[in-house]
């Protein structure tokens, strides 16, 4: 069951969590106006930092939010101190505001961005062995899913549409095409071929997808950045998600269609949690 902090990091401050506040003027609070990133340590290390944090300021810039990301490691390290996690496994959560002004669609000038971030013990598996059931739904979302920011009504819709079906994950479609999860990437896999969406607007590009595919050159797999066609989905021989927490799982069954039976994980997405442990190791 999910926690909550016992302390968080606010504007500068490590303060209890329930003594936490933020004005009701913010535009985090008013319009989703912000930007958030989730790091995993293990061992000591955030898997893939520099990646996040290069994404967190890519976010920022995207939306016109002006904070020096380079700050953020001094901070976190003040914030992981404060709460007894230095050098311990743990889930890091950044959020970065535009901040407080007055309600107005357009964005007021000079005003301090909001941030926010908070760290819990969080231990992954070396391999993720879940055999997730996913469905799929029409991906109704706006157009610039390459964003990630804090405004995710629709990811939270169609994710809890996949909890009232038992389900792990939804897996979504535009025009035809696969896209992305609520909070996954989604990788096929035919005749030894990977397949994922081409990092573009319509998806988000997680650093575990950039991760799987730095893998598949280095294991010598051919991977294709394009879009699986939803009527394809049963003629695919395996599939996969990938993200932060969690990592690589095999895909048992989508919708109606079974991948794999028993429990099995096809030999391409085994392959590749295995390459993934092995980096995990390297990158402590």
């Amino acid at each position: 069951m999910a926690q909550f902090p016992e302390k968080v990091y606010l504007n500068g401050e490590i303060i209890p969590s329930e003594k936490a506040q933020i004005s009701v003027f913010d535009r985090g609070f008013i319009f989703g106006d912000g930007i958030y990133e989730a790091m995993a340590q293990i061992n000591g290390v955030f898997f893939y930092e520099e990646a996040h944090l290069a994404r967190l300021a890519e976010g920022l810039s995207k939306i016109n939010i002006r904070y020096d990301v380079g700050q953020i490691p001094e901070e976190v390290n003040k914030l992981l101190a404060a709460t007894n996690l230095i050098g311990k496994d743990c889930f890091l959560y950044i959020q970065i505001t535009r901040g407080v002004a007055p309600r107005q669609h357009s964005f007021p000038k000079d005003i301090r961005p909001t941030v926010f971030m908070y760290a819990l013990p969080k231990v992954l598996p070396d391999i993720n062995t879940l055999h997730a059931n996913v469905i799929t739904r029409e991906d109704f979302r706006w157009s610039r899913c390459d964003i990630k920011m804090t405004s995710l009504l629709g990811n939270v819709m169609l994710n809890e549409e996949a909890m009232q079906h038992e389900c792990y994950e939804t897996v979504l479609y535009r025009s035809g095409m696969v896209t992305e999860a609520s909070h996954c990437n989604v990788f096929f896999v035919k005749d030894r071929v990977v397949y994922t969406h081409p990092a573009n607007e319509f998806i988000l590009n997680g650093i575990t997808r950039l991760v799987v595919v730095q893998l598949c050159q280095e294991l010598g797999l051919e991977l294709r950045e394009e879009a699986v066609a939803i009527d394809s989905i049963r003629e695919m021989d395996e599939a996969f998600l990938t993200g932060t927490s969690t990592q690589i799982a095999s895909i048992r069954q989508m919708d109606d269609h079974v991948y794999y039976q028993n429990n099995n994980v096809g030999p391409i997405t085994k392959m590749l949690q295995e390459a993934f442990l092995r980096l995990k190791a390297i990158e402590r």
